[in-house]
């Protein structure tokens, strides 16, 4: 496959492709399991990275405005599952990081957010109801964070504040 940046990430009305990512070395998330709820996926390239740091960070600040809408939040890069767990306990992290790592960029690939020269995930977001269909996709340039306006935006538009899907 190509670079993203060629490519068009999936958009509104297509069927979210299903997964299974490891969040810790024996737990999996699969994302039928979420079904009934949304879904916030947001794929970036790298722990560790100043830009990742920041969004992450962020999105965890937003925790309880996410759940206000029965949304459930998951970072996903390619770096693996010990990388995620020491990033998220030294940033404080309380959403799943799930780890794309092997094959590397799968799921990323899938989304169309894979960068494969790089081998990293593009910046990208998605919002997926609780039927499994993505409502709102978003690629952001990947030195620059997205922040959180167009998330809650696709949330608002889903009509469940209050947290009923």
């Amino acid at each position: 496959m190509a670079d993203t940046a060629a490519n068009v990430l999936l958009q509104p009305g297509t069927k979210a492709p299903d997964f299974s990512l490891h969040s810790t070395p024996d737990q999996l998330v699969k994302l039928s399991d979420l079904r009934g709820r949304p879904v916030i996926l947001a794929f970036y390239p790298a722990d560790w990275s100043p830009v990742c740091s920041d969004q992450m960070v962020l999105y965890n600040e937003m925790l309880s405005e996410f759940s206000a809408y029965g949304a459930e939040l998951m970072g996903i890069s390619v770096d693996g599952v010990w990388c995620h767990e020491a990033f998220a306990k030294a940033n404080k992290i309380h959403f799943p990081l799930l780890s794309d790592f092997e094959p590397k960029g799968a799921v990323a690939r899938t989304y169309h957010s894979y960068r494969a020269t790089e081998g990293v995930a593009e910046r990208s977001l998605y919002v997926i109801d609780g039927e499994g269909v993505i409502r709102w996709s978003y690629l952001s340039p990947v030195g620059i964070n997205p922040g959180a306006d167009g998330i809650l935006d696709a949330l608002d538009a889903l009509g469940v504040k209050g947290g009923a899907a």
